[in-house]
């Protein structure tokens, strides 16, 4: 038989690396985003909303995805599933990007989500603008409020 090296046992774990979690749960707050189940499917989803966008002048359709896409995807992992296409509906609805759009949301969208498809922080930004109360609603519900959009928004 043959003489094996015995080796020591092991000292214990300890969790002292730096970005170790030590709670139970995901870190939230701001800028944080929101995980979720299959999340570039939503980008596939957003992508079926470029021939309906109505952006205003100055716009970009790319920066009207990258900015409503988080606030879908975010709706999405609220309910814990992988975004689905009234995810991106609410979205799109919420910022006036489908049409009858009050002319002060507008105003206030194209500062906000101007060159959202080259930040990430400008998209957590958007993302983090929407009410969690608002995420919850259905897009017709969205559209029938969209004159008191503030309402639905964080200040």
């Amino acid at each position: 038989m043959r003489a094996a090296e015995r080796l020591p046992a092991h000292a214990g774990w300890r969790q002292d690396r730096p970005a170790e979690l030590t709670s139970p749960g995901v870190p939230t707050g701001h800028r944080f985003g929101t995980p979720g189940p299959d999340q570039g499917y939503g980008l596939t989803l957003a992508q079926r909303f470029v021939d309906r966008l109505e952006p205003a002048p100055g716009e970009h359709a790319e920066d009207a995805v990258a900015g409503c896409l988080g606030v879908g995807l975010r709706r999405a992992a609220l309910f814990g599933r992988a975004p689905v296409i009234h995810d991106l509906d609410l979205a799109f609805t919420l910022f006036g990007y489908l049409g009858d759009a009050p002319a002060d949301l507008v105003a206030f969208r194209v500062a906000l989500i101007q060159g959202a498809a080259h930040s990430y922080w400008v998209q957590r930004d958007v993302a983090d603008k929407v009410r969690e109360e608002t995420l919850r609603m259905t897009p017709a519900q969205v559209r029938a409020k969209l004159a008191e959009w503030r309402s639905m928004l964080v200040a």
